[in-house]
């Protein structure tokens, strides 16, 4: 490096610490090792060879590392030089101390081709270091908020209905796959996600952020209900087919608690967040039990079940209902079904008495 250049390469370490909170030794560190690497590629393998970085000139210096040996003992010209070679190479002030039998010393390659060539490797380096480190500290600042709940501010939204979310600083894509239908988009909003995946790539962190995962709504519940923040009250499932309906079961140990009605809230205060933050998804509380039978019953809600018997092996609850309850219990294009066969993993068979009668 010139001495002008290698100043400025110096000066550009320094900003990048502070901007970007890069450690200026480990951006040295890394560039030293690369022209290293770029020097016995070019020079030869079998070489013991050091390059190192000046740390106030910027200049770069390398040095061959050889032990000193008896004239007449030199065996192995690349890692040995004679006592009467050193000697030669002190003199000349390649060698910044007097050499002595079994000295390692380190001589001062003249390679001017390579040093001039050194500052723009030194600099690509550098941009390849810093996009690293960028990129690591990006998916290391999402991985610890997955699984949870993010603001962000809508920037842009694209033809293909993609909408652009920045986060601080980083923009992350919510595709039409994990938008929800109750949902409408204005650039400049500000819009909260589910961050549902973070994943490390070849090049920027793969983020999934969803408005359609169940994870959202489970999360929505945590921040406005404090009994599951604290533990009394556990969210046992989540159903969801966003933006219509959705189900939520919960349970408490304490016999004590009212858990549909904390979920609610005072006035219907609670749960009325929730439904105005997923724009009127409606969403139904119902009380887990343990036995698989009770609770198939309490899902269907809100139609009234009449009996319900479960085949284990077949995976199956098999439910019968009053003629008048069955479209309530099969619910809008079977959605009611659908979202009990969800939150309790098993197939729903719904009948009405007749058709049990009738051998249906």
């Amino acid at each position: 490096m010139k001495n002008k250049d290698a100043k400025v390469f110096l000066e550009a370490l320094e900003e990048l610490e502070k901007e970007k909170g890069i450690s200026k030794e480990s951006l040295l560190l890394t560039v030293e090792q690369a022209l290293l690497a770029a020097y016995k590629k070019n020079y030869g393998d079998e070489e013991n060879v050091k390059v190192e970085i000046d740390r106030a000139t910027g200049e770069v210096q390398i040095y061959e590392i050889k032990t000193v040996v008896p004239t007449e003992d030199l065996y192995d010209a690349a890692v040995e030089i004679s006592i009467d070679d050193a000697l030669e190479e002190y003199r000349e002030k390649r060698i910044k101390k007097k050499p002595k039998l079994d000295d390692i010393v380190e001589i001062e390659v003249n390679c001017e081709d390579f040093r001039r060539n050194a500052i723009q490797n030194g600099k690509q380096i550098v941009i390849q270091k810093v996009r690293e480190a960028e990129r690591q500290y990006i998916y290391d600042r999402f991985k610890i908020r997955e699984f949870d709940i993010i603001n962000g501010i809508i920037r842009r939204i694209d033809d293909r209905r993609n909408v652009f979310v920045e986060f601080d600083g980083v923009e992350a894509v919510l595709t039409p796959n994990e938008q929800s239908p109750a949902d409408t988009y204005r650039v400049g909003e500000r819009l909260k996600v589910y961050l549902a995946e973070v994943e490390k790539t070849n090049k920027f962190p793969k983020i999934v952020i969803s408005r359609k995962n169940e994870g959202l709504l489970r999360k929505l519940f945590e921040l406005e209900i404090p009994e599951i923040t604290s533990g009394l009250i556990e969210i046992k499932g989540v159903a969801r087919e966003a933006g219509s309906r959705a189900k939520v079961a919960v349970f408490s140990a304490d016999p004590n608690i009212d858990t549909v009605g904390a979920c609610i809230g005072q006035k219907g205060l609670r749960i009325k967040n929730i439904v105005n933050e997923l724009n009127g998804e409606k969403i139904d509380i119902v009380v887990w039990k343990e036995s698989m039978e009770e609770f198939v019953s309490a899902v269907l809600s809100p139609a009234k079940v009449i009996s319900v018997e479960v085949l284990e092996e077949e995976n199956t609850a098999r439910v019968i209902v009053d003629n008048s309850q069955l479209s309530l219990a099969i619910g809008k294009n079977g959605q009611n079904a659908r979202l009990a066969a969800k939150l309790t993993g098993m197939r729903v068979d719904i009948k009405t008495a007749n058709n049990v009668e009738e051998g249906e």
